[in-house]
């Protein structure tokens, strides 16, 4: 039984990169001989198991075979009589496809070294085109390594096309699909995923709504480009980003980046709920703070209102920082628009229910009473 670090970890170590996680495989050994090791087998997919002191991932080394549809669509087979060569075979590409072992001794049946000089994403083998997901991969990992010059091979770029043309996307589960681009949106060079997918035709199938925004933001000039670069990076999560490109190309496209397009976006990614209301809610709340002083009382009471600024403190934050990284740097650097917000939220929170009540208000007038202070606070804050 040997036990051999693989894939990103090791790719990582040899291009001087942070190592996060680190994924071993077992290769000489069974599921009986590993849970008689105190090992905890987690998953139901394949044999993957919890190493009994460092508590890391070890998975059984394993061959598979398409058997279905889709990134699921796999069988697979696991014993003590598959090689650690046969095990790296099996993954998408070159620079993933290396391992180490106890001595630091690098083990690249595939020539990852190779490519990583390179500069290159190349596939392990056509086995490649059984796995969609693998379309997301790659344009995930041209966006992680484009700033060192990293390009995809052409023959891999084939094989996505062909991916792409197949139909298997569409078995993708879209909150897998989300969980890729997830990822991708914290990737260094993010419109790179997107011109990756869309090279090889794949981004109006998994994403209809960001072919056209891909559109709009190429149209910038280069100058312009590298601005994007600069400010998407302000931004933290991957829900902020989103929020941000959306918008932008919006703004560039000059459509009015409404409620009903920001909604008809984020219903198409099929996106968390948290970050489906923080794409409306930005592209509501530029505007009305770009213009703040002549915006109406009822536009910022219904963003407020909409938003659930008031009950829900934790929505304010993100968002005010997604609208900080829309503006040049001019607008609100120079002005206290977003500190008016701000305390107006606060005044509007302070708005005495009870002692509206004592004052004899009720049921519906009640409301209304509460909605014409509200927009009283609101008309005075400008």
């Amino acid at each position: 039984m040997k036990t051999y670090l693989v894939g990103g970890a090791v790719r990582d170590k040899l291009l001087k990169y942070p190592v996060n996680d680190r994924d071993w495989v077992i290769v000489g050994a069974d599921i009986e001989q590993l849970l008689a090791r105190g090992y905890t087998p987690v998953g139901a997919d394949f044999p993957v198991f919890l190493h009994p002191q460092t508590k890391e991932e070890h998975a059984l080394a394993r061959t598979e075979r398409k058997s279905g549809k889709g990134y699921k669509g796999f069988s697979f087979y696991a014993a003590a009589d598959v090689t650690l060569e046969q095990d790296l075979s099996r993954r998408d590409l070159t620079i993933n496809a290396m391992a180490e072992d106890s001595k630091g001794n690098i083990i690249d049946p595939y020539h990852g070294q190779r490519d990583l000089e390179d500069k290159v994403l190349r596939h392990v083998s056509p086995a490649f085109s059984e796995d969609p997901l693998r379309v997301l991969r790659v344009a995930r990992f041209a966006a992680r390594y484009a700033h060192l010059g990293f390009s995809i091979a052409p023959q891999t770029l084939t094989l996505m096309q062909q991916i792409s043309a197949s139909g298997e996307l569409a078995h993708l589960t879209k909150e897998r699909v989300w969980q890729e681009l997830e990822r991708a949106l914290m990737e260094k060079s993010v419109l790179v995923f997107f011109q990756v997918l869309s090279a090889v035709n794949a981004l109006p199938i998994l994403f209809p709504t960001l072919s056209q925004l891909l559109n709009n933001l190429q149209q910038l000039s280069l100058h312009q480009d590298s601005d994007i670069a600069q400010r998407l990076a302000t931004l933290d999560s991957a829900e902020k980003r989103i929020a941000w490109l959306f918008y932008v190309s919006q703004i560039h496209s000059k459509n009015s980046a409404d409620n009903t397009l920001a909604l008809d976006f984020a219903v198409q990614l099929r996106c968390p709920n948290q970050t489906k209301n923080l794409i409306q809610h930005a592209s509501q709340a530029f505007p009305i703070l770009c213009h703040w002083q002549t915006s109406t009382a009822s536009d910022k009471l219904s963003l407020i209102r909409t938003a659930d600024l008031l009950r829900n403190k934790l929505r304010l934050a993100p968002l005010l920082e997604v609208v900080t990284a829309l503006d040049s740097g001019t607008r609100f650097e120079h002005n206290d628009y977003l500190q008016q917000f701000t305390a107006l939220i606060d005044n509007l929170r302070n708005i005495d229910h009870q002692s509206l009540i004592s004052k004899g208000f009720s049921g519906a007038k009640l409301g209304v009473e509460i909605k014409r202070l509200q927009l009283s606070l609101c008309d005075t804050q400008s």
